[in-house]
């Protein structure tokens, strides 16, 4: 029996893909903005696209290996009432949670916010190789 690398990431990425296509079948827009999750030059990134959110909007936390970005908009008074057709921007508040592998080093999780793409860096700790023990024989 061979094992297999488990890759979580892969599982949730397709579940991910099968939600959205369900909710644009019957035509409701997610309320939780898109990500990209990859593996890249040992660490984890995760990229949200968060366009009409300030940085000082976001909100980033890692707890028990449980990334968690958080989004809320400043209330800003409307002058007059409006009459949607379509509404197919970003809750005013949307949180997103990933579970980090194992071997990420939740201490040195960095995030970055560009042109409405909040970026997340997650190092991966180095592989620890693997030690031979030797067998004695029992007297």
């Amino acid at each position: 029996m061979a094992l297999v690398r488990w890759a979580p990431f892969q599982d949730m990425d397709t579940m991910e893909r099968r939600v959205r296509r369900m909710f644009d079948q019957i035509g409701v827009v997610p309320a939780w903005p898109a990500a990209d999750v990859y593996e890249s030059n040992g660490e984890y990134v995760f990229e949200l696209e968060v366009p009409g959110y300030d940085e000082a909007e976001l909100a980033v936390e890692v707890r028990d290996h449980t990334l968690t970005v958080k989004g809320e908009k400043l209330e800003k008074t409307e002058e007059k009432e409006k009459t949607f057709y379509l509404n197919e921007r970003l809750a005013r508040s949307f949180e997103r949670r990933f579970e980090l592998p194992a071997e990420t080093i939740a201490d040195k999780v960095v995030a970055e916010f560009d042109h409405g793409v909040l970026v997340v860096h997650a190092p991966k700790a180095a592989e620890v190789a693997p030690r031979t023990i030797a067998i004695k024989a029992a007297a």
